[in-house]
């Protein structure tokens, strides 16, 4: 072994190495694993993960002989994995809280009835109709369980859920996760129809006064022996784990509590079952305290509920539920004893007992009574908003907007207020430093933030402002206001200032040039333009800036009015227009076109259609980077606009070659083929290059997958495509007499150019068009002659197989442009398996291995789930498999090339 090679040995062999994950089969097939797997500080995989692993596993549907799909059956091997996903769960406690945080709606269903079927409740079985005292206490225990999760996730289903942000759009994922919706909304449902029956188990659980059980593993165990072998031991009043009469009432009358509070919404009266039920729950945790082997409870969410039935229900026999911030406030609100409301909030800023959320809550609904016509909560709406910036800024919180909007128009009567809040929120002689200081900011960046003079004199000499600022920064902040305040003197003697000199001509027109390009103002540049007319009639204003560029077709329109003031306007408007659409910046582009259409309107047809046109190209760009991103179709309206445009027919209109372009993408990526292969005329197709490729690609796309009849349209497509990439040959006799052969790039051959296609192409989002344009140049690709290893591809074979002139298409363009499409593609959807597959396939023709190996196995981990399933065979195709061994034993992976080998 050569030194390097026994360095990297050495290496690797003292690298510490993970311990393999254990399989679900290996607990079928080792009984005692699952103990001792449970047993670890952190097991891998987790317990609930096992649930879920069993479970999914003993559901798999199966396929007889004659490929029909058939329900799991019930065999030896499905009924040990149910008992093997009970275990886990028994080893859990059969937590709840943990249960319901891990497992979905689907599977916490399917293992409680499991649970319901082991403890020998008959199936079909209402609950309500059964006496619990008459059953043995692990099968009472079963029903109470599935009852509690039942009302539980009724209550859950109620509150709202952020939603996640969707990624790229992938089928397989898709349809599962719909699936699995579909069947929880299913479950939601079943369960809210028996909502009154589980409420009425779980109020006869709390009659009966007596210790139940819980199934463990043992008793699981003796559960799968033979009834002759259990000997009773199960259905005794010692088997599995005891749960005391307090602990389930207490656990419950907390269900009840929240499945009432819920109900409170639709009908108040059902609140007192709720308060009732919360007291109870808090009645038991003091006595029995808050420790349990089978149940948590959140005190604090409790404490909650309890504190908003107090609210919610008139209890005047309750004095200390009277007393409490939140009642009274609930109680001035809805008397209007807005005055008692202020003085709550200014207490609590010395207590801090009302959270932020809550704080804030009252404020927002205080804002929407005042905005609902009652202008005398204008006052009150600013003295809570007082109390709760100051409260924020001794809790180190930022300011919020509603105060700096409330004092843009400082009074006296509101600085007054704002003192005496300060005044009464803090304790200066019990005050950590901290707190000191966060309230002198405060009132020193209050200060700065005055322009009258008398109202920072009224905060700078009140007692608290002295008290907390030192003489040295109360200094400091004088000199800072002087020499920011114009109406103060610095100096005893006047001095002339430089902006008391009067400004030239030059100067003038030099700043008003200098505003005119800043703006973006349609009515401010107008203005300007005005004003520059007025002071001289020789220069030329639309020239003042080489950032000012308009198209050379409108130019020579614009430039041809006569009259300079309204040409320099015409031309700086619609160029800021322009350059706010590269930019992106739609909002001030829309205002600057509206301006300009406006003003040619008055004078010039031509002109008006110009801009018409700009609005519309406009539109497109906003909507495909607003709500187009977010898959959200665009207005009726504006796709008939787009239509019309492709149809206008106006003569002496100059167009862009562009708006044209963006049109036919706007409609292939709404897919709008019915109208590009059907409605559009036949004059605009000869006419206008992308309208002929759009309405080819929307054929093709529309007849995928189509039989081989209906192939036609993919040949024209394929034919339009083979000219823009074919060269024109000319030959050139040179200096000694022979004959070369020139290829010239860029070929005039086709209806466009090559770049021009390109361009085109990456304008396009559309899945379904995008991979049929990739197909397409996949094919070409392929088609040469001195070709190694062909690149796959979807949809293939729907194109010719051979090209009558191979020597005129120049395929090294060709094979720029596939790579160039399908990096575009993967900026469009990075989880597109196809893409990737293509873009490896193109890495390994170019002996790029490693590269070609990354991206086989990122196209099987995004259809499988990371490889938790089954990567599709039409994914990983015998060729794939072959070409990712090929790598790994190019890259000396010897080992992951003989586990690719097992796949063939």
């Amino acid at each position: 072994m050569s030194a390097e090679a026994a360095d990297r040995e050495a290496a690797t062999s003292s690298r510490p190495c993970t311990p393999p994950q254990t399989s679900w089969f290996e607990f079928l097939l080792e009984e005692a694993l699952l103990e001792q797997h449970l047993q670890k500080p952190s097991p891998d995989p987790p317990p609930v993960q096992l649930i879920v692993q069993f479970l999914e596993q003993a559901s798999k549907p199966s396929v007889n002989e004659q490929n029909q799909v058939q329900p799991p059956p019930d065999n030896k091997r499905n009924r040990i994995l149910k008992l093997l996903a009970l275990k886990v769960a028994a080893h859990l406690k059969w937590d709840l809280d943990v249960l319901e945080k891990s497992l979905s709606v689907p599977v916490l269903n399917m293992l409680l009835n499991e649970l319901l079927c082991i403890s020998k409740v008959p199936p079909g079985t209402k609950h309500v109709d059964v006496d619990l005292s008459s059953l043995p206490p692990t099968t009472a225990m079963a029903i109470l369980l599935y009852n509690r999760w039942a009302i539980r996730t009724i209550v859950q289903s109620s509150f709202p859920v952020k939603q996640v942000k969707p990624g790229p759009p992938q089928l397989n994922v898709m349809s599962q996760v719909q699936q699995e919706k579909e069947l929880t909304d299913n479950i939601l449902k079943v369960l809210k129809e028996q909502a009154a029956d589980s409420i009425l188990v779980l109020e006869g659980a709390l009659k009966l006064n007596k210790d139940l059980y819980v199934h463990t593993i043992r008793t699981l165990d003796l559960l799968a022996m033979e009834p002759g072998m259990v000997n009773g031991e199960t259905e005794s009043s010692t088997a599995g784990l005891k749960i005391s009469a307090e602990e389930i009432q207490c656990q419950v009358c907390y269900d009840l509590g929240a499945i009432y509070f819920q109900q409170g919404s639709t009908n108040a009266a059902v609140h007192e079952n709720a308060k009732e039920k919360f007291f109870k729950t808090k009645e038991l945790i003091a006595k029995n305290g808050s420790s349990s082997l089978h149940f948590t409870i959140d005190e604090e969410r409790l404490a909650g509920y309890c504190q908003a039935c107090g609210v919610l229900t008139s209890s005047s026999d309750d004095a200390s539920q009277q007393a409490t911030p939140y009642s009274q406030i609930h109680s001035c609100m809805k008397s209007g004893n807005y005055q008692d409301l202020v003085k709550i909030f200014l207490e609590d800023n010395l207590t801090l007992s009302l959270p932020v959320q809550f704080r804030q809550s009252v404020l927002r609904e205080l804002f929407q009574k005042a905005q609902q016509g009652n202008d005398a909560l204008d006052e009150v709406c600013f003295k809570v908003c007082v109390c709760n910036t100051v409260c924020d800024v001794l809790q180190g919180r930022t300011i919020d907007i509603q105060f700096c909007q409330l004092f843009l128009k400082p009074s006296k009567e509101k600085i007054d207020f704002l003192l005496e809040v300060c005044s009464r929120s803090i304790n200066l002689e019990n005050a950590s430093e901290a707190l000191k200081r966060k309230m002198a900011a405060f009132l020193k960046n209050l200060c700065l933030g005055l322009e009258d003079l008398q109202l920072v004199f009224m905060i700078s000499s009140h007692e608290l402002f002295i008290k907390l600022l030192k003489d040295d920064e109360r200094k400091l902040l004088v000199d800072q206001m002087r020499k920011r305040s114009p109406r103060i003197n610095l100096c005893t003697k006047p001095v002339t200032s430089f902006y008391d000199i009067p400004a030239s001509a030059s100067v003038n027109i030099g700043q008003l040039e200098h505003q005119l390009i800043l703006s973006v103002d349609p009515w401010r540049i107008r203005q300007i333009l005005i004003e520059l007319h007025g002071m001289t009639s020789e220069r030329q204003f639309w020239t003042i800036s080489n950032k000012w560029e308009v198209p050379n077709v409108y130019g020579n329109v614009i430039l041809g009015i006569k009259d300079n003031l309204t040409r320099d306007l015409v031309y700086i408007l619609m160029a800021k227009g322009l350059h706010c659409c590269a930019i992106k910046d739609f909002v001030h582009a829309k205002q600057l076109f509206a301006a300009c259409l406006e003003l040619v309107t008055e004078f010039s047809p031509k002109l008006r259609q110009v801009m018409l046109n700009e609005m519309l190209l406009l539109d497109i760009y906003t909507h495909e980077a607003g709500a187009g991103v977010s898959g959200e179709r665009p207005p009726s309206d504006l796709i008939s606009r787009v239509r019309g445009y492709l149809e206008m027919r106006v003569p002496d209109i100059p167009l862009r070659q562009v708006i044209a372009e963006e049109c036919v993408a706007f409609l292939l990526n709404w897919r709008e083929n019915e109208y590009l292969t059907m409605q559009v005329p036949l004059p605009l197709v000869q006419t206008n290059p992308y309208v002929k490729l759009g309405q080819l690609l929307a054929a093709t796309c529309k007849e995928l997958p189509g039989p081989k009849e209906s192939r036609r349209t993919a040949k024209d497509l394929w034919e339009v495509v083979v000219q823009i990439c074919s060269v024109s040959n000319q030959h050139k006799r040179g200096n000694d007499g022979r004959v070369s052969l020139i290829k010239h790039r860029e070929s005039t051959l086709g209806i466009m150019y090559r770049s021009e296609l390109l361009s085109f192409i990456k304008k396009l989002r559309e899945p379904l068009v995008l991979t049929t344009i990739l197909s397409l140049f996949v094919k070409l690709h392929n088609v040469r002659e001195d070709i190694v290893n062909d690149i796959a591809a979807e949809h293939i074979s729907i194109w010719p197989s051979s090209i009558p002139n191979l020597q005129s298409v120049d395929f090294e363009a060709v094979a720029v442009t596939v790579k160039e499409l399908v990096s575009y593609a993967l900026t469009i959807n990075a989880n597109n398996h196809f893409w990737l597959i293509i873009q490896a396939d193109i890495y390994f023709a170019t002996n790029q291995y490693s590269a070609a190996l990354h991206y086989y196995l990122q196209a099987g981990a995004v259809c499988s789930d990371f490889f938790n399933k089954m990567v599709p065979p039409d994914v990983y195709t015998d060729q794939v498999i072959k070409r990712m061994i090929k790598c790994c034993s190019l890259l000396n992976c010897h080992t992951q090339s003989r586990c690719h080998g097992f796949l063939l």
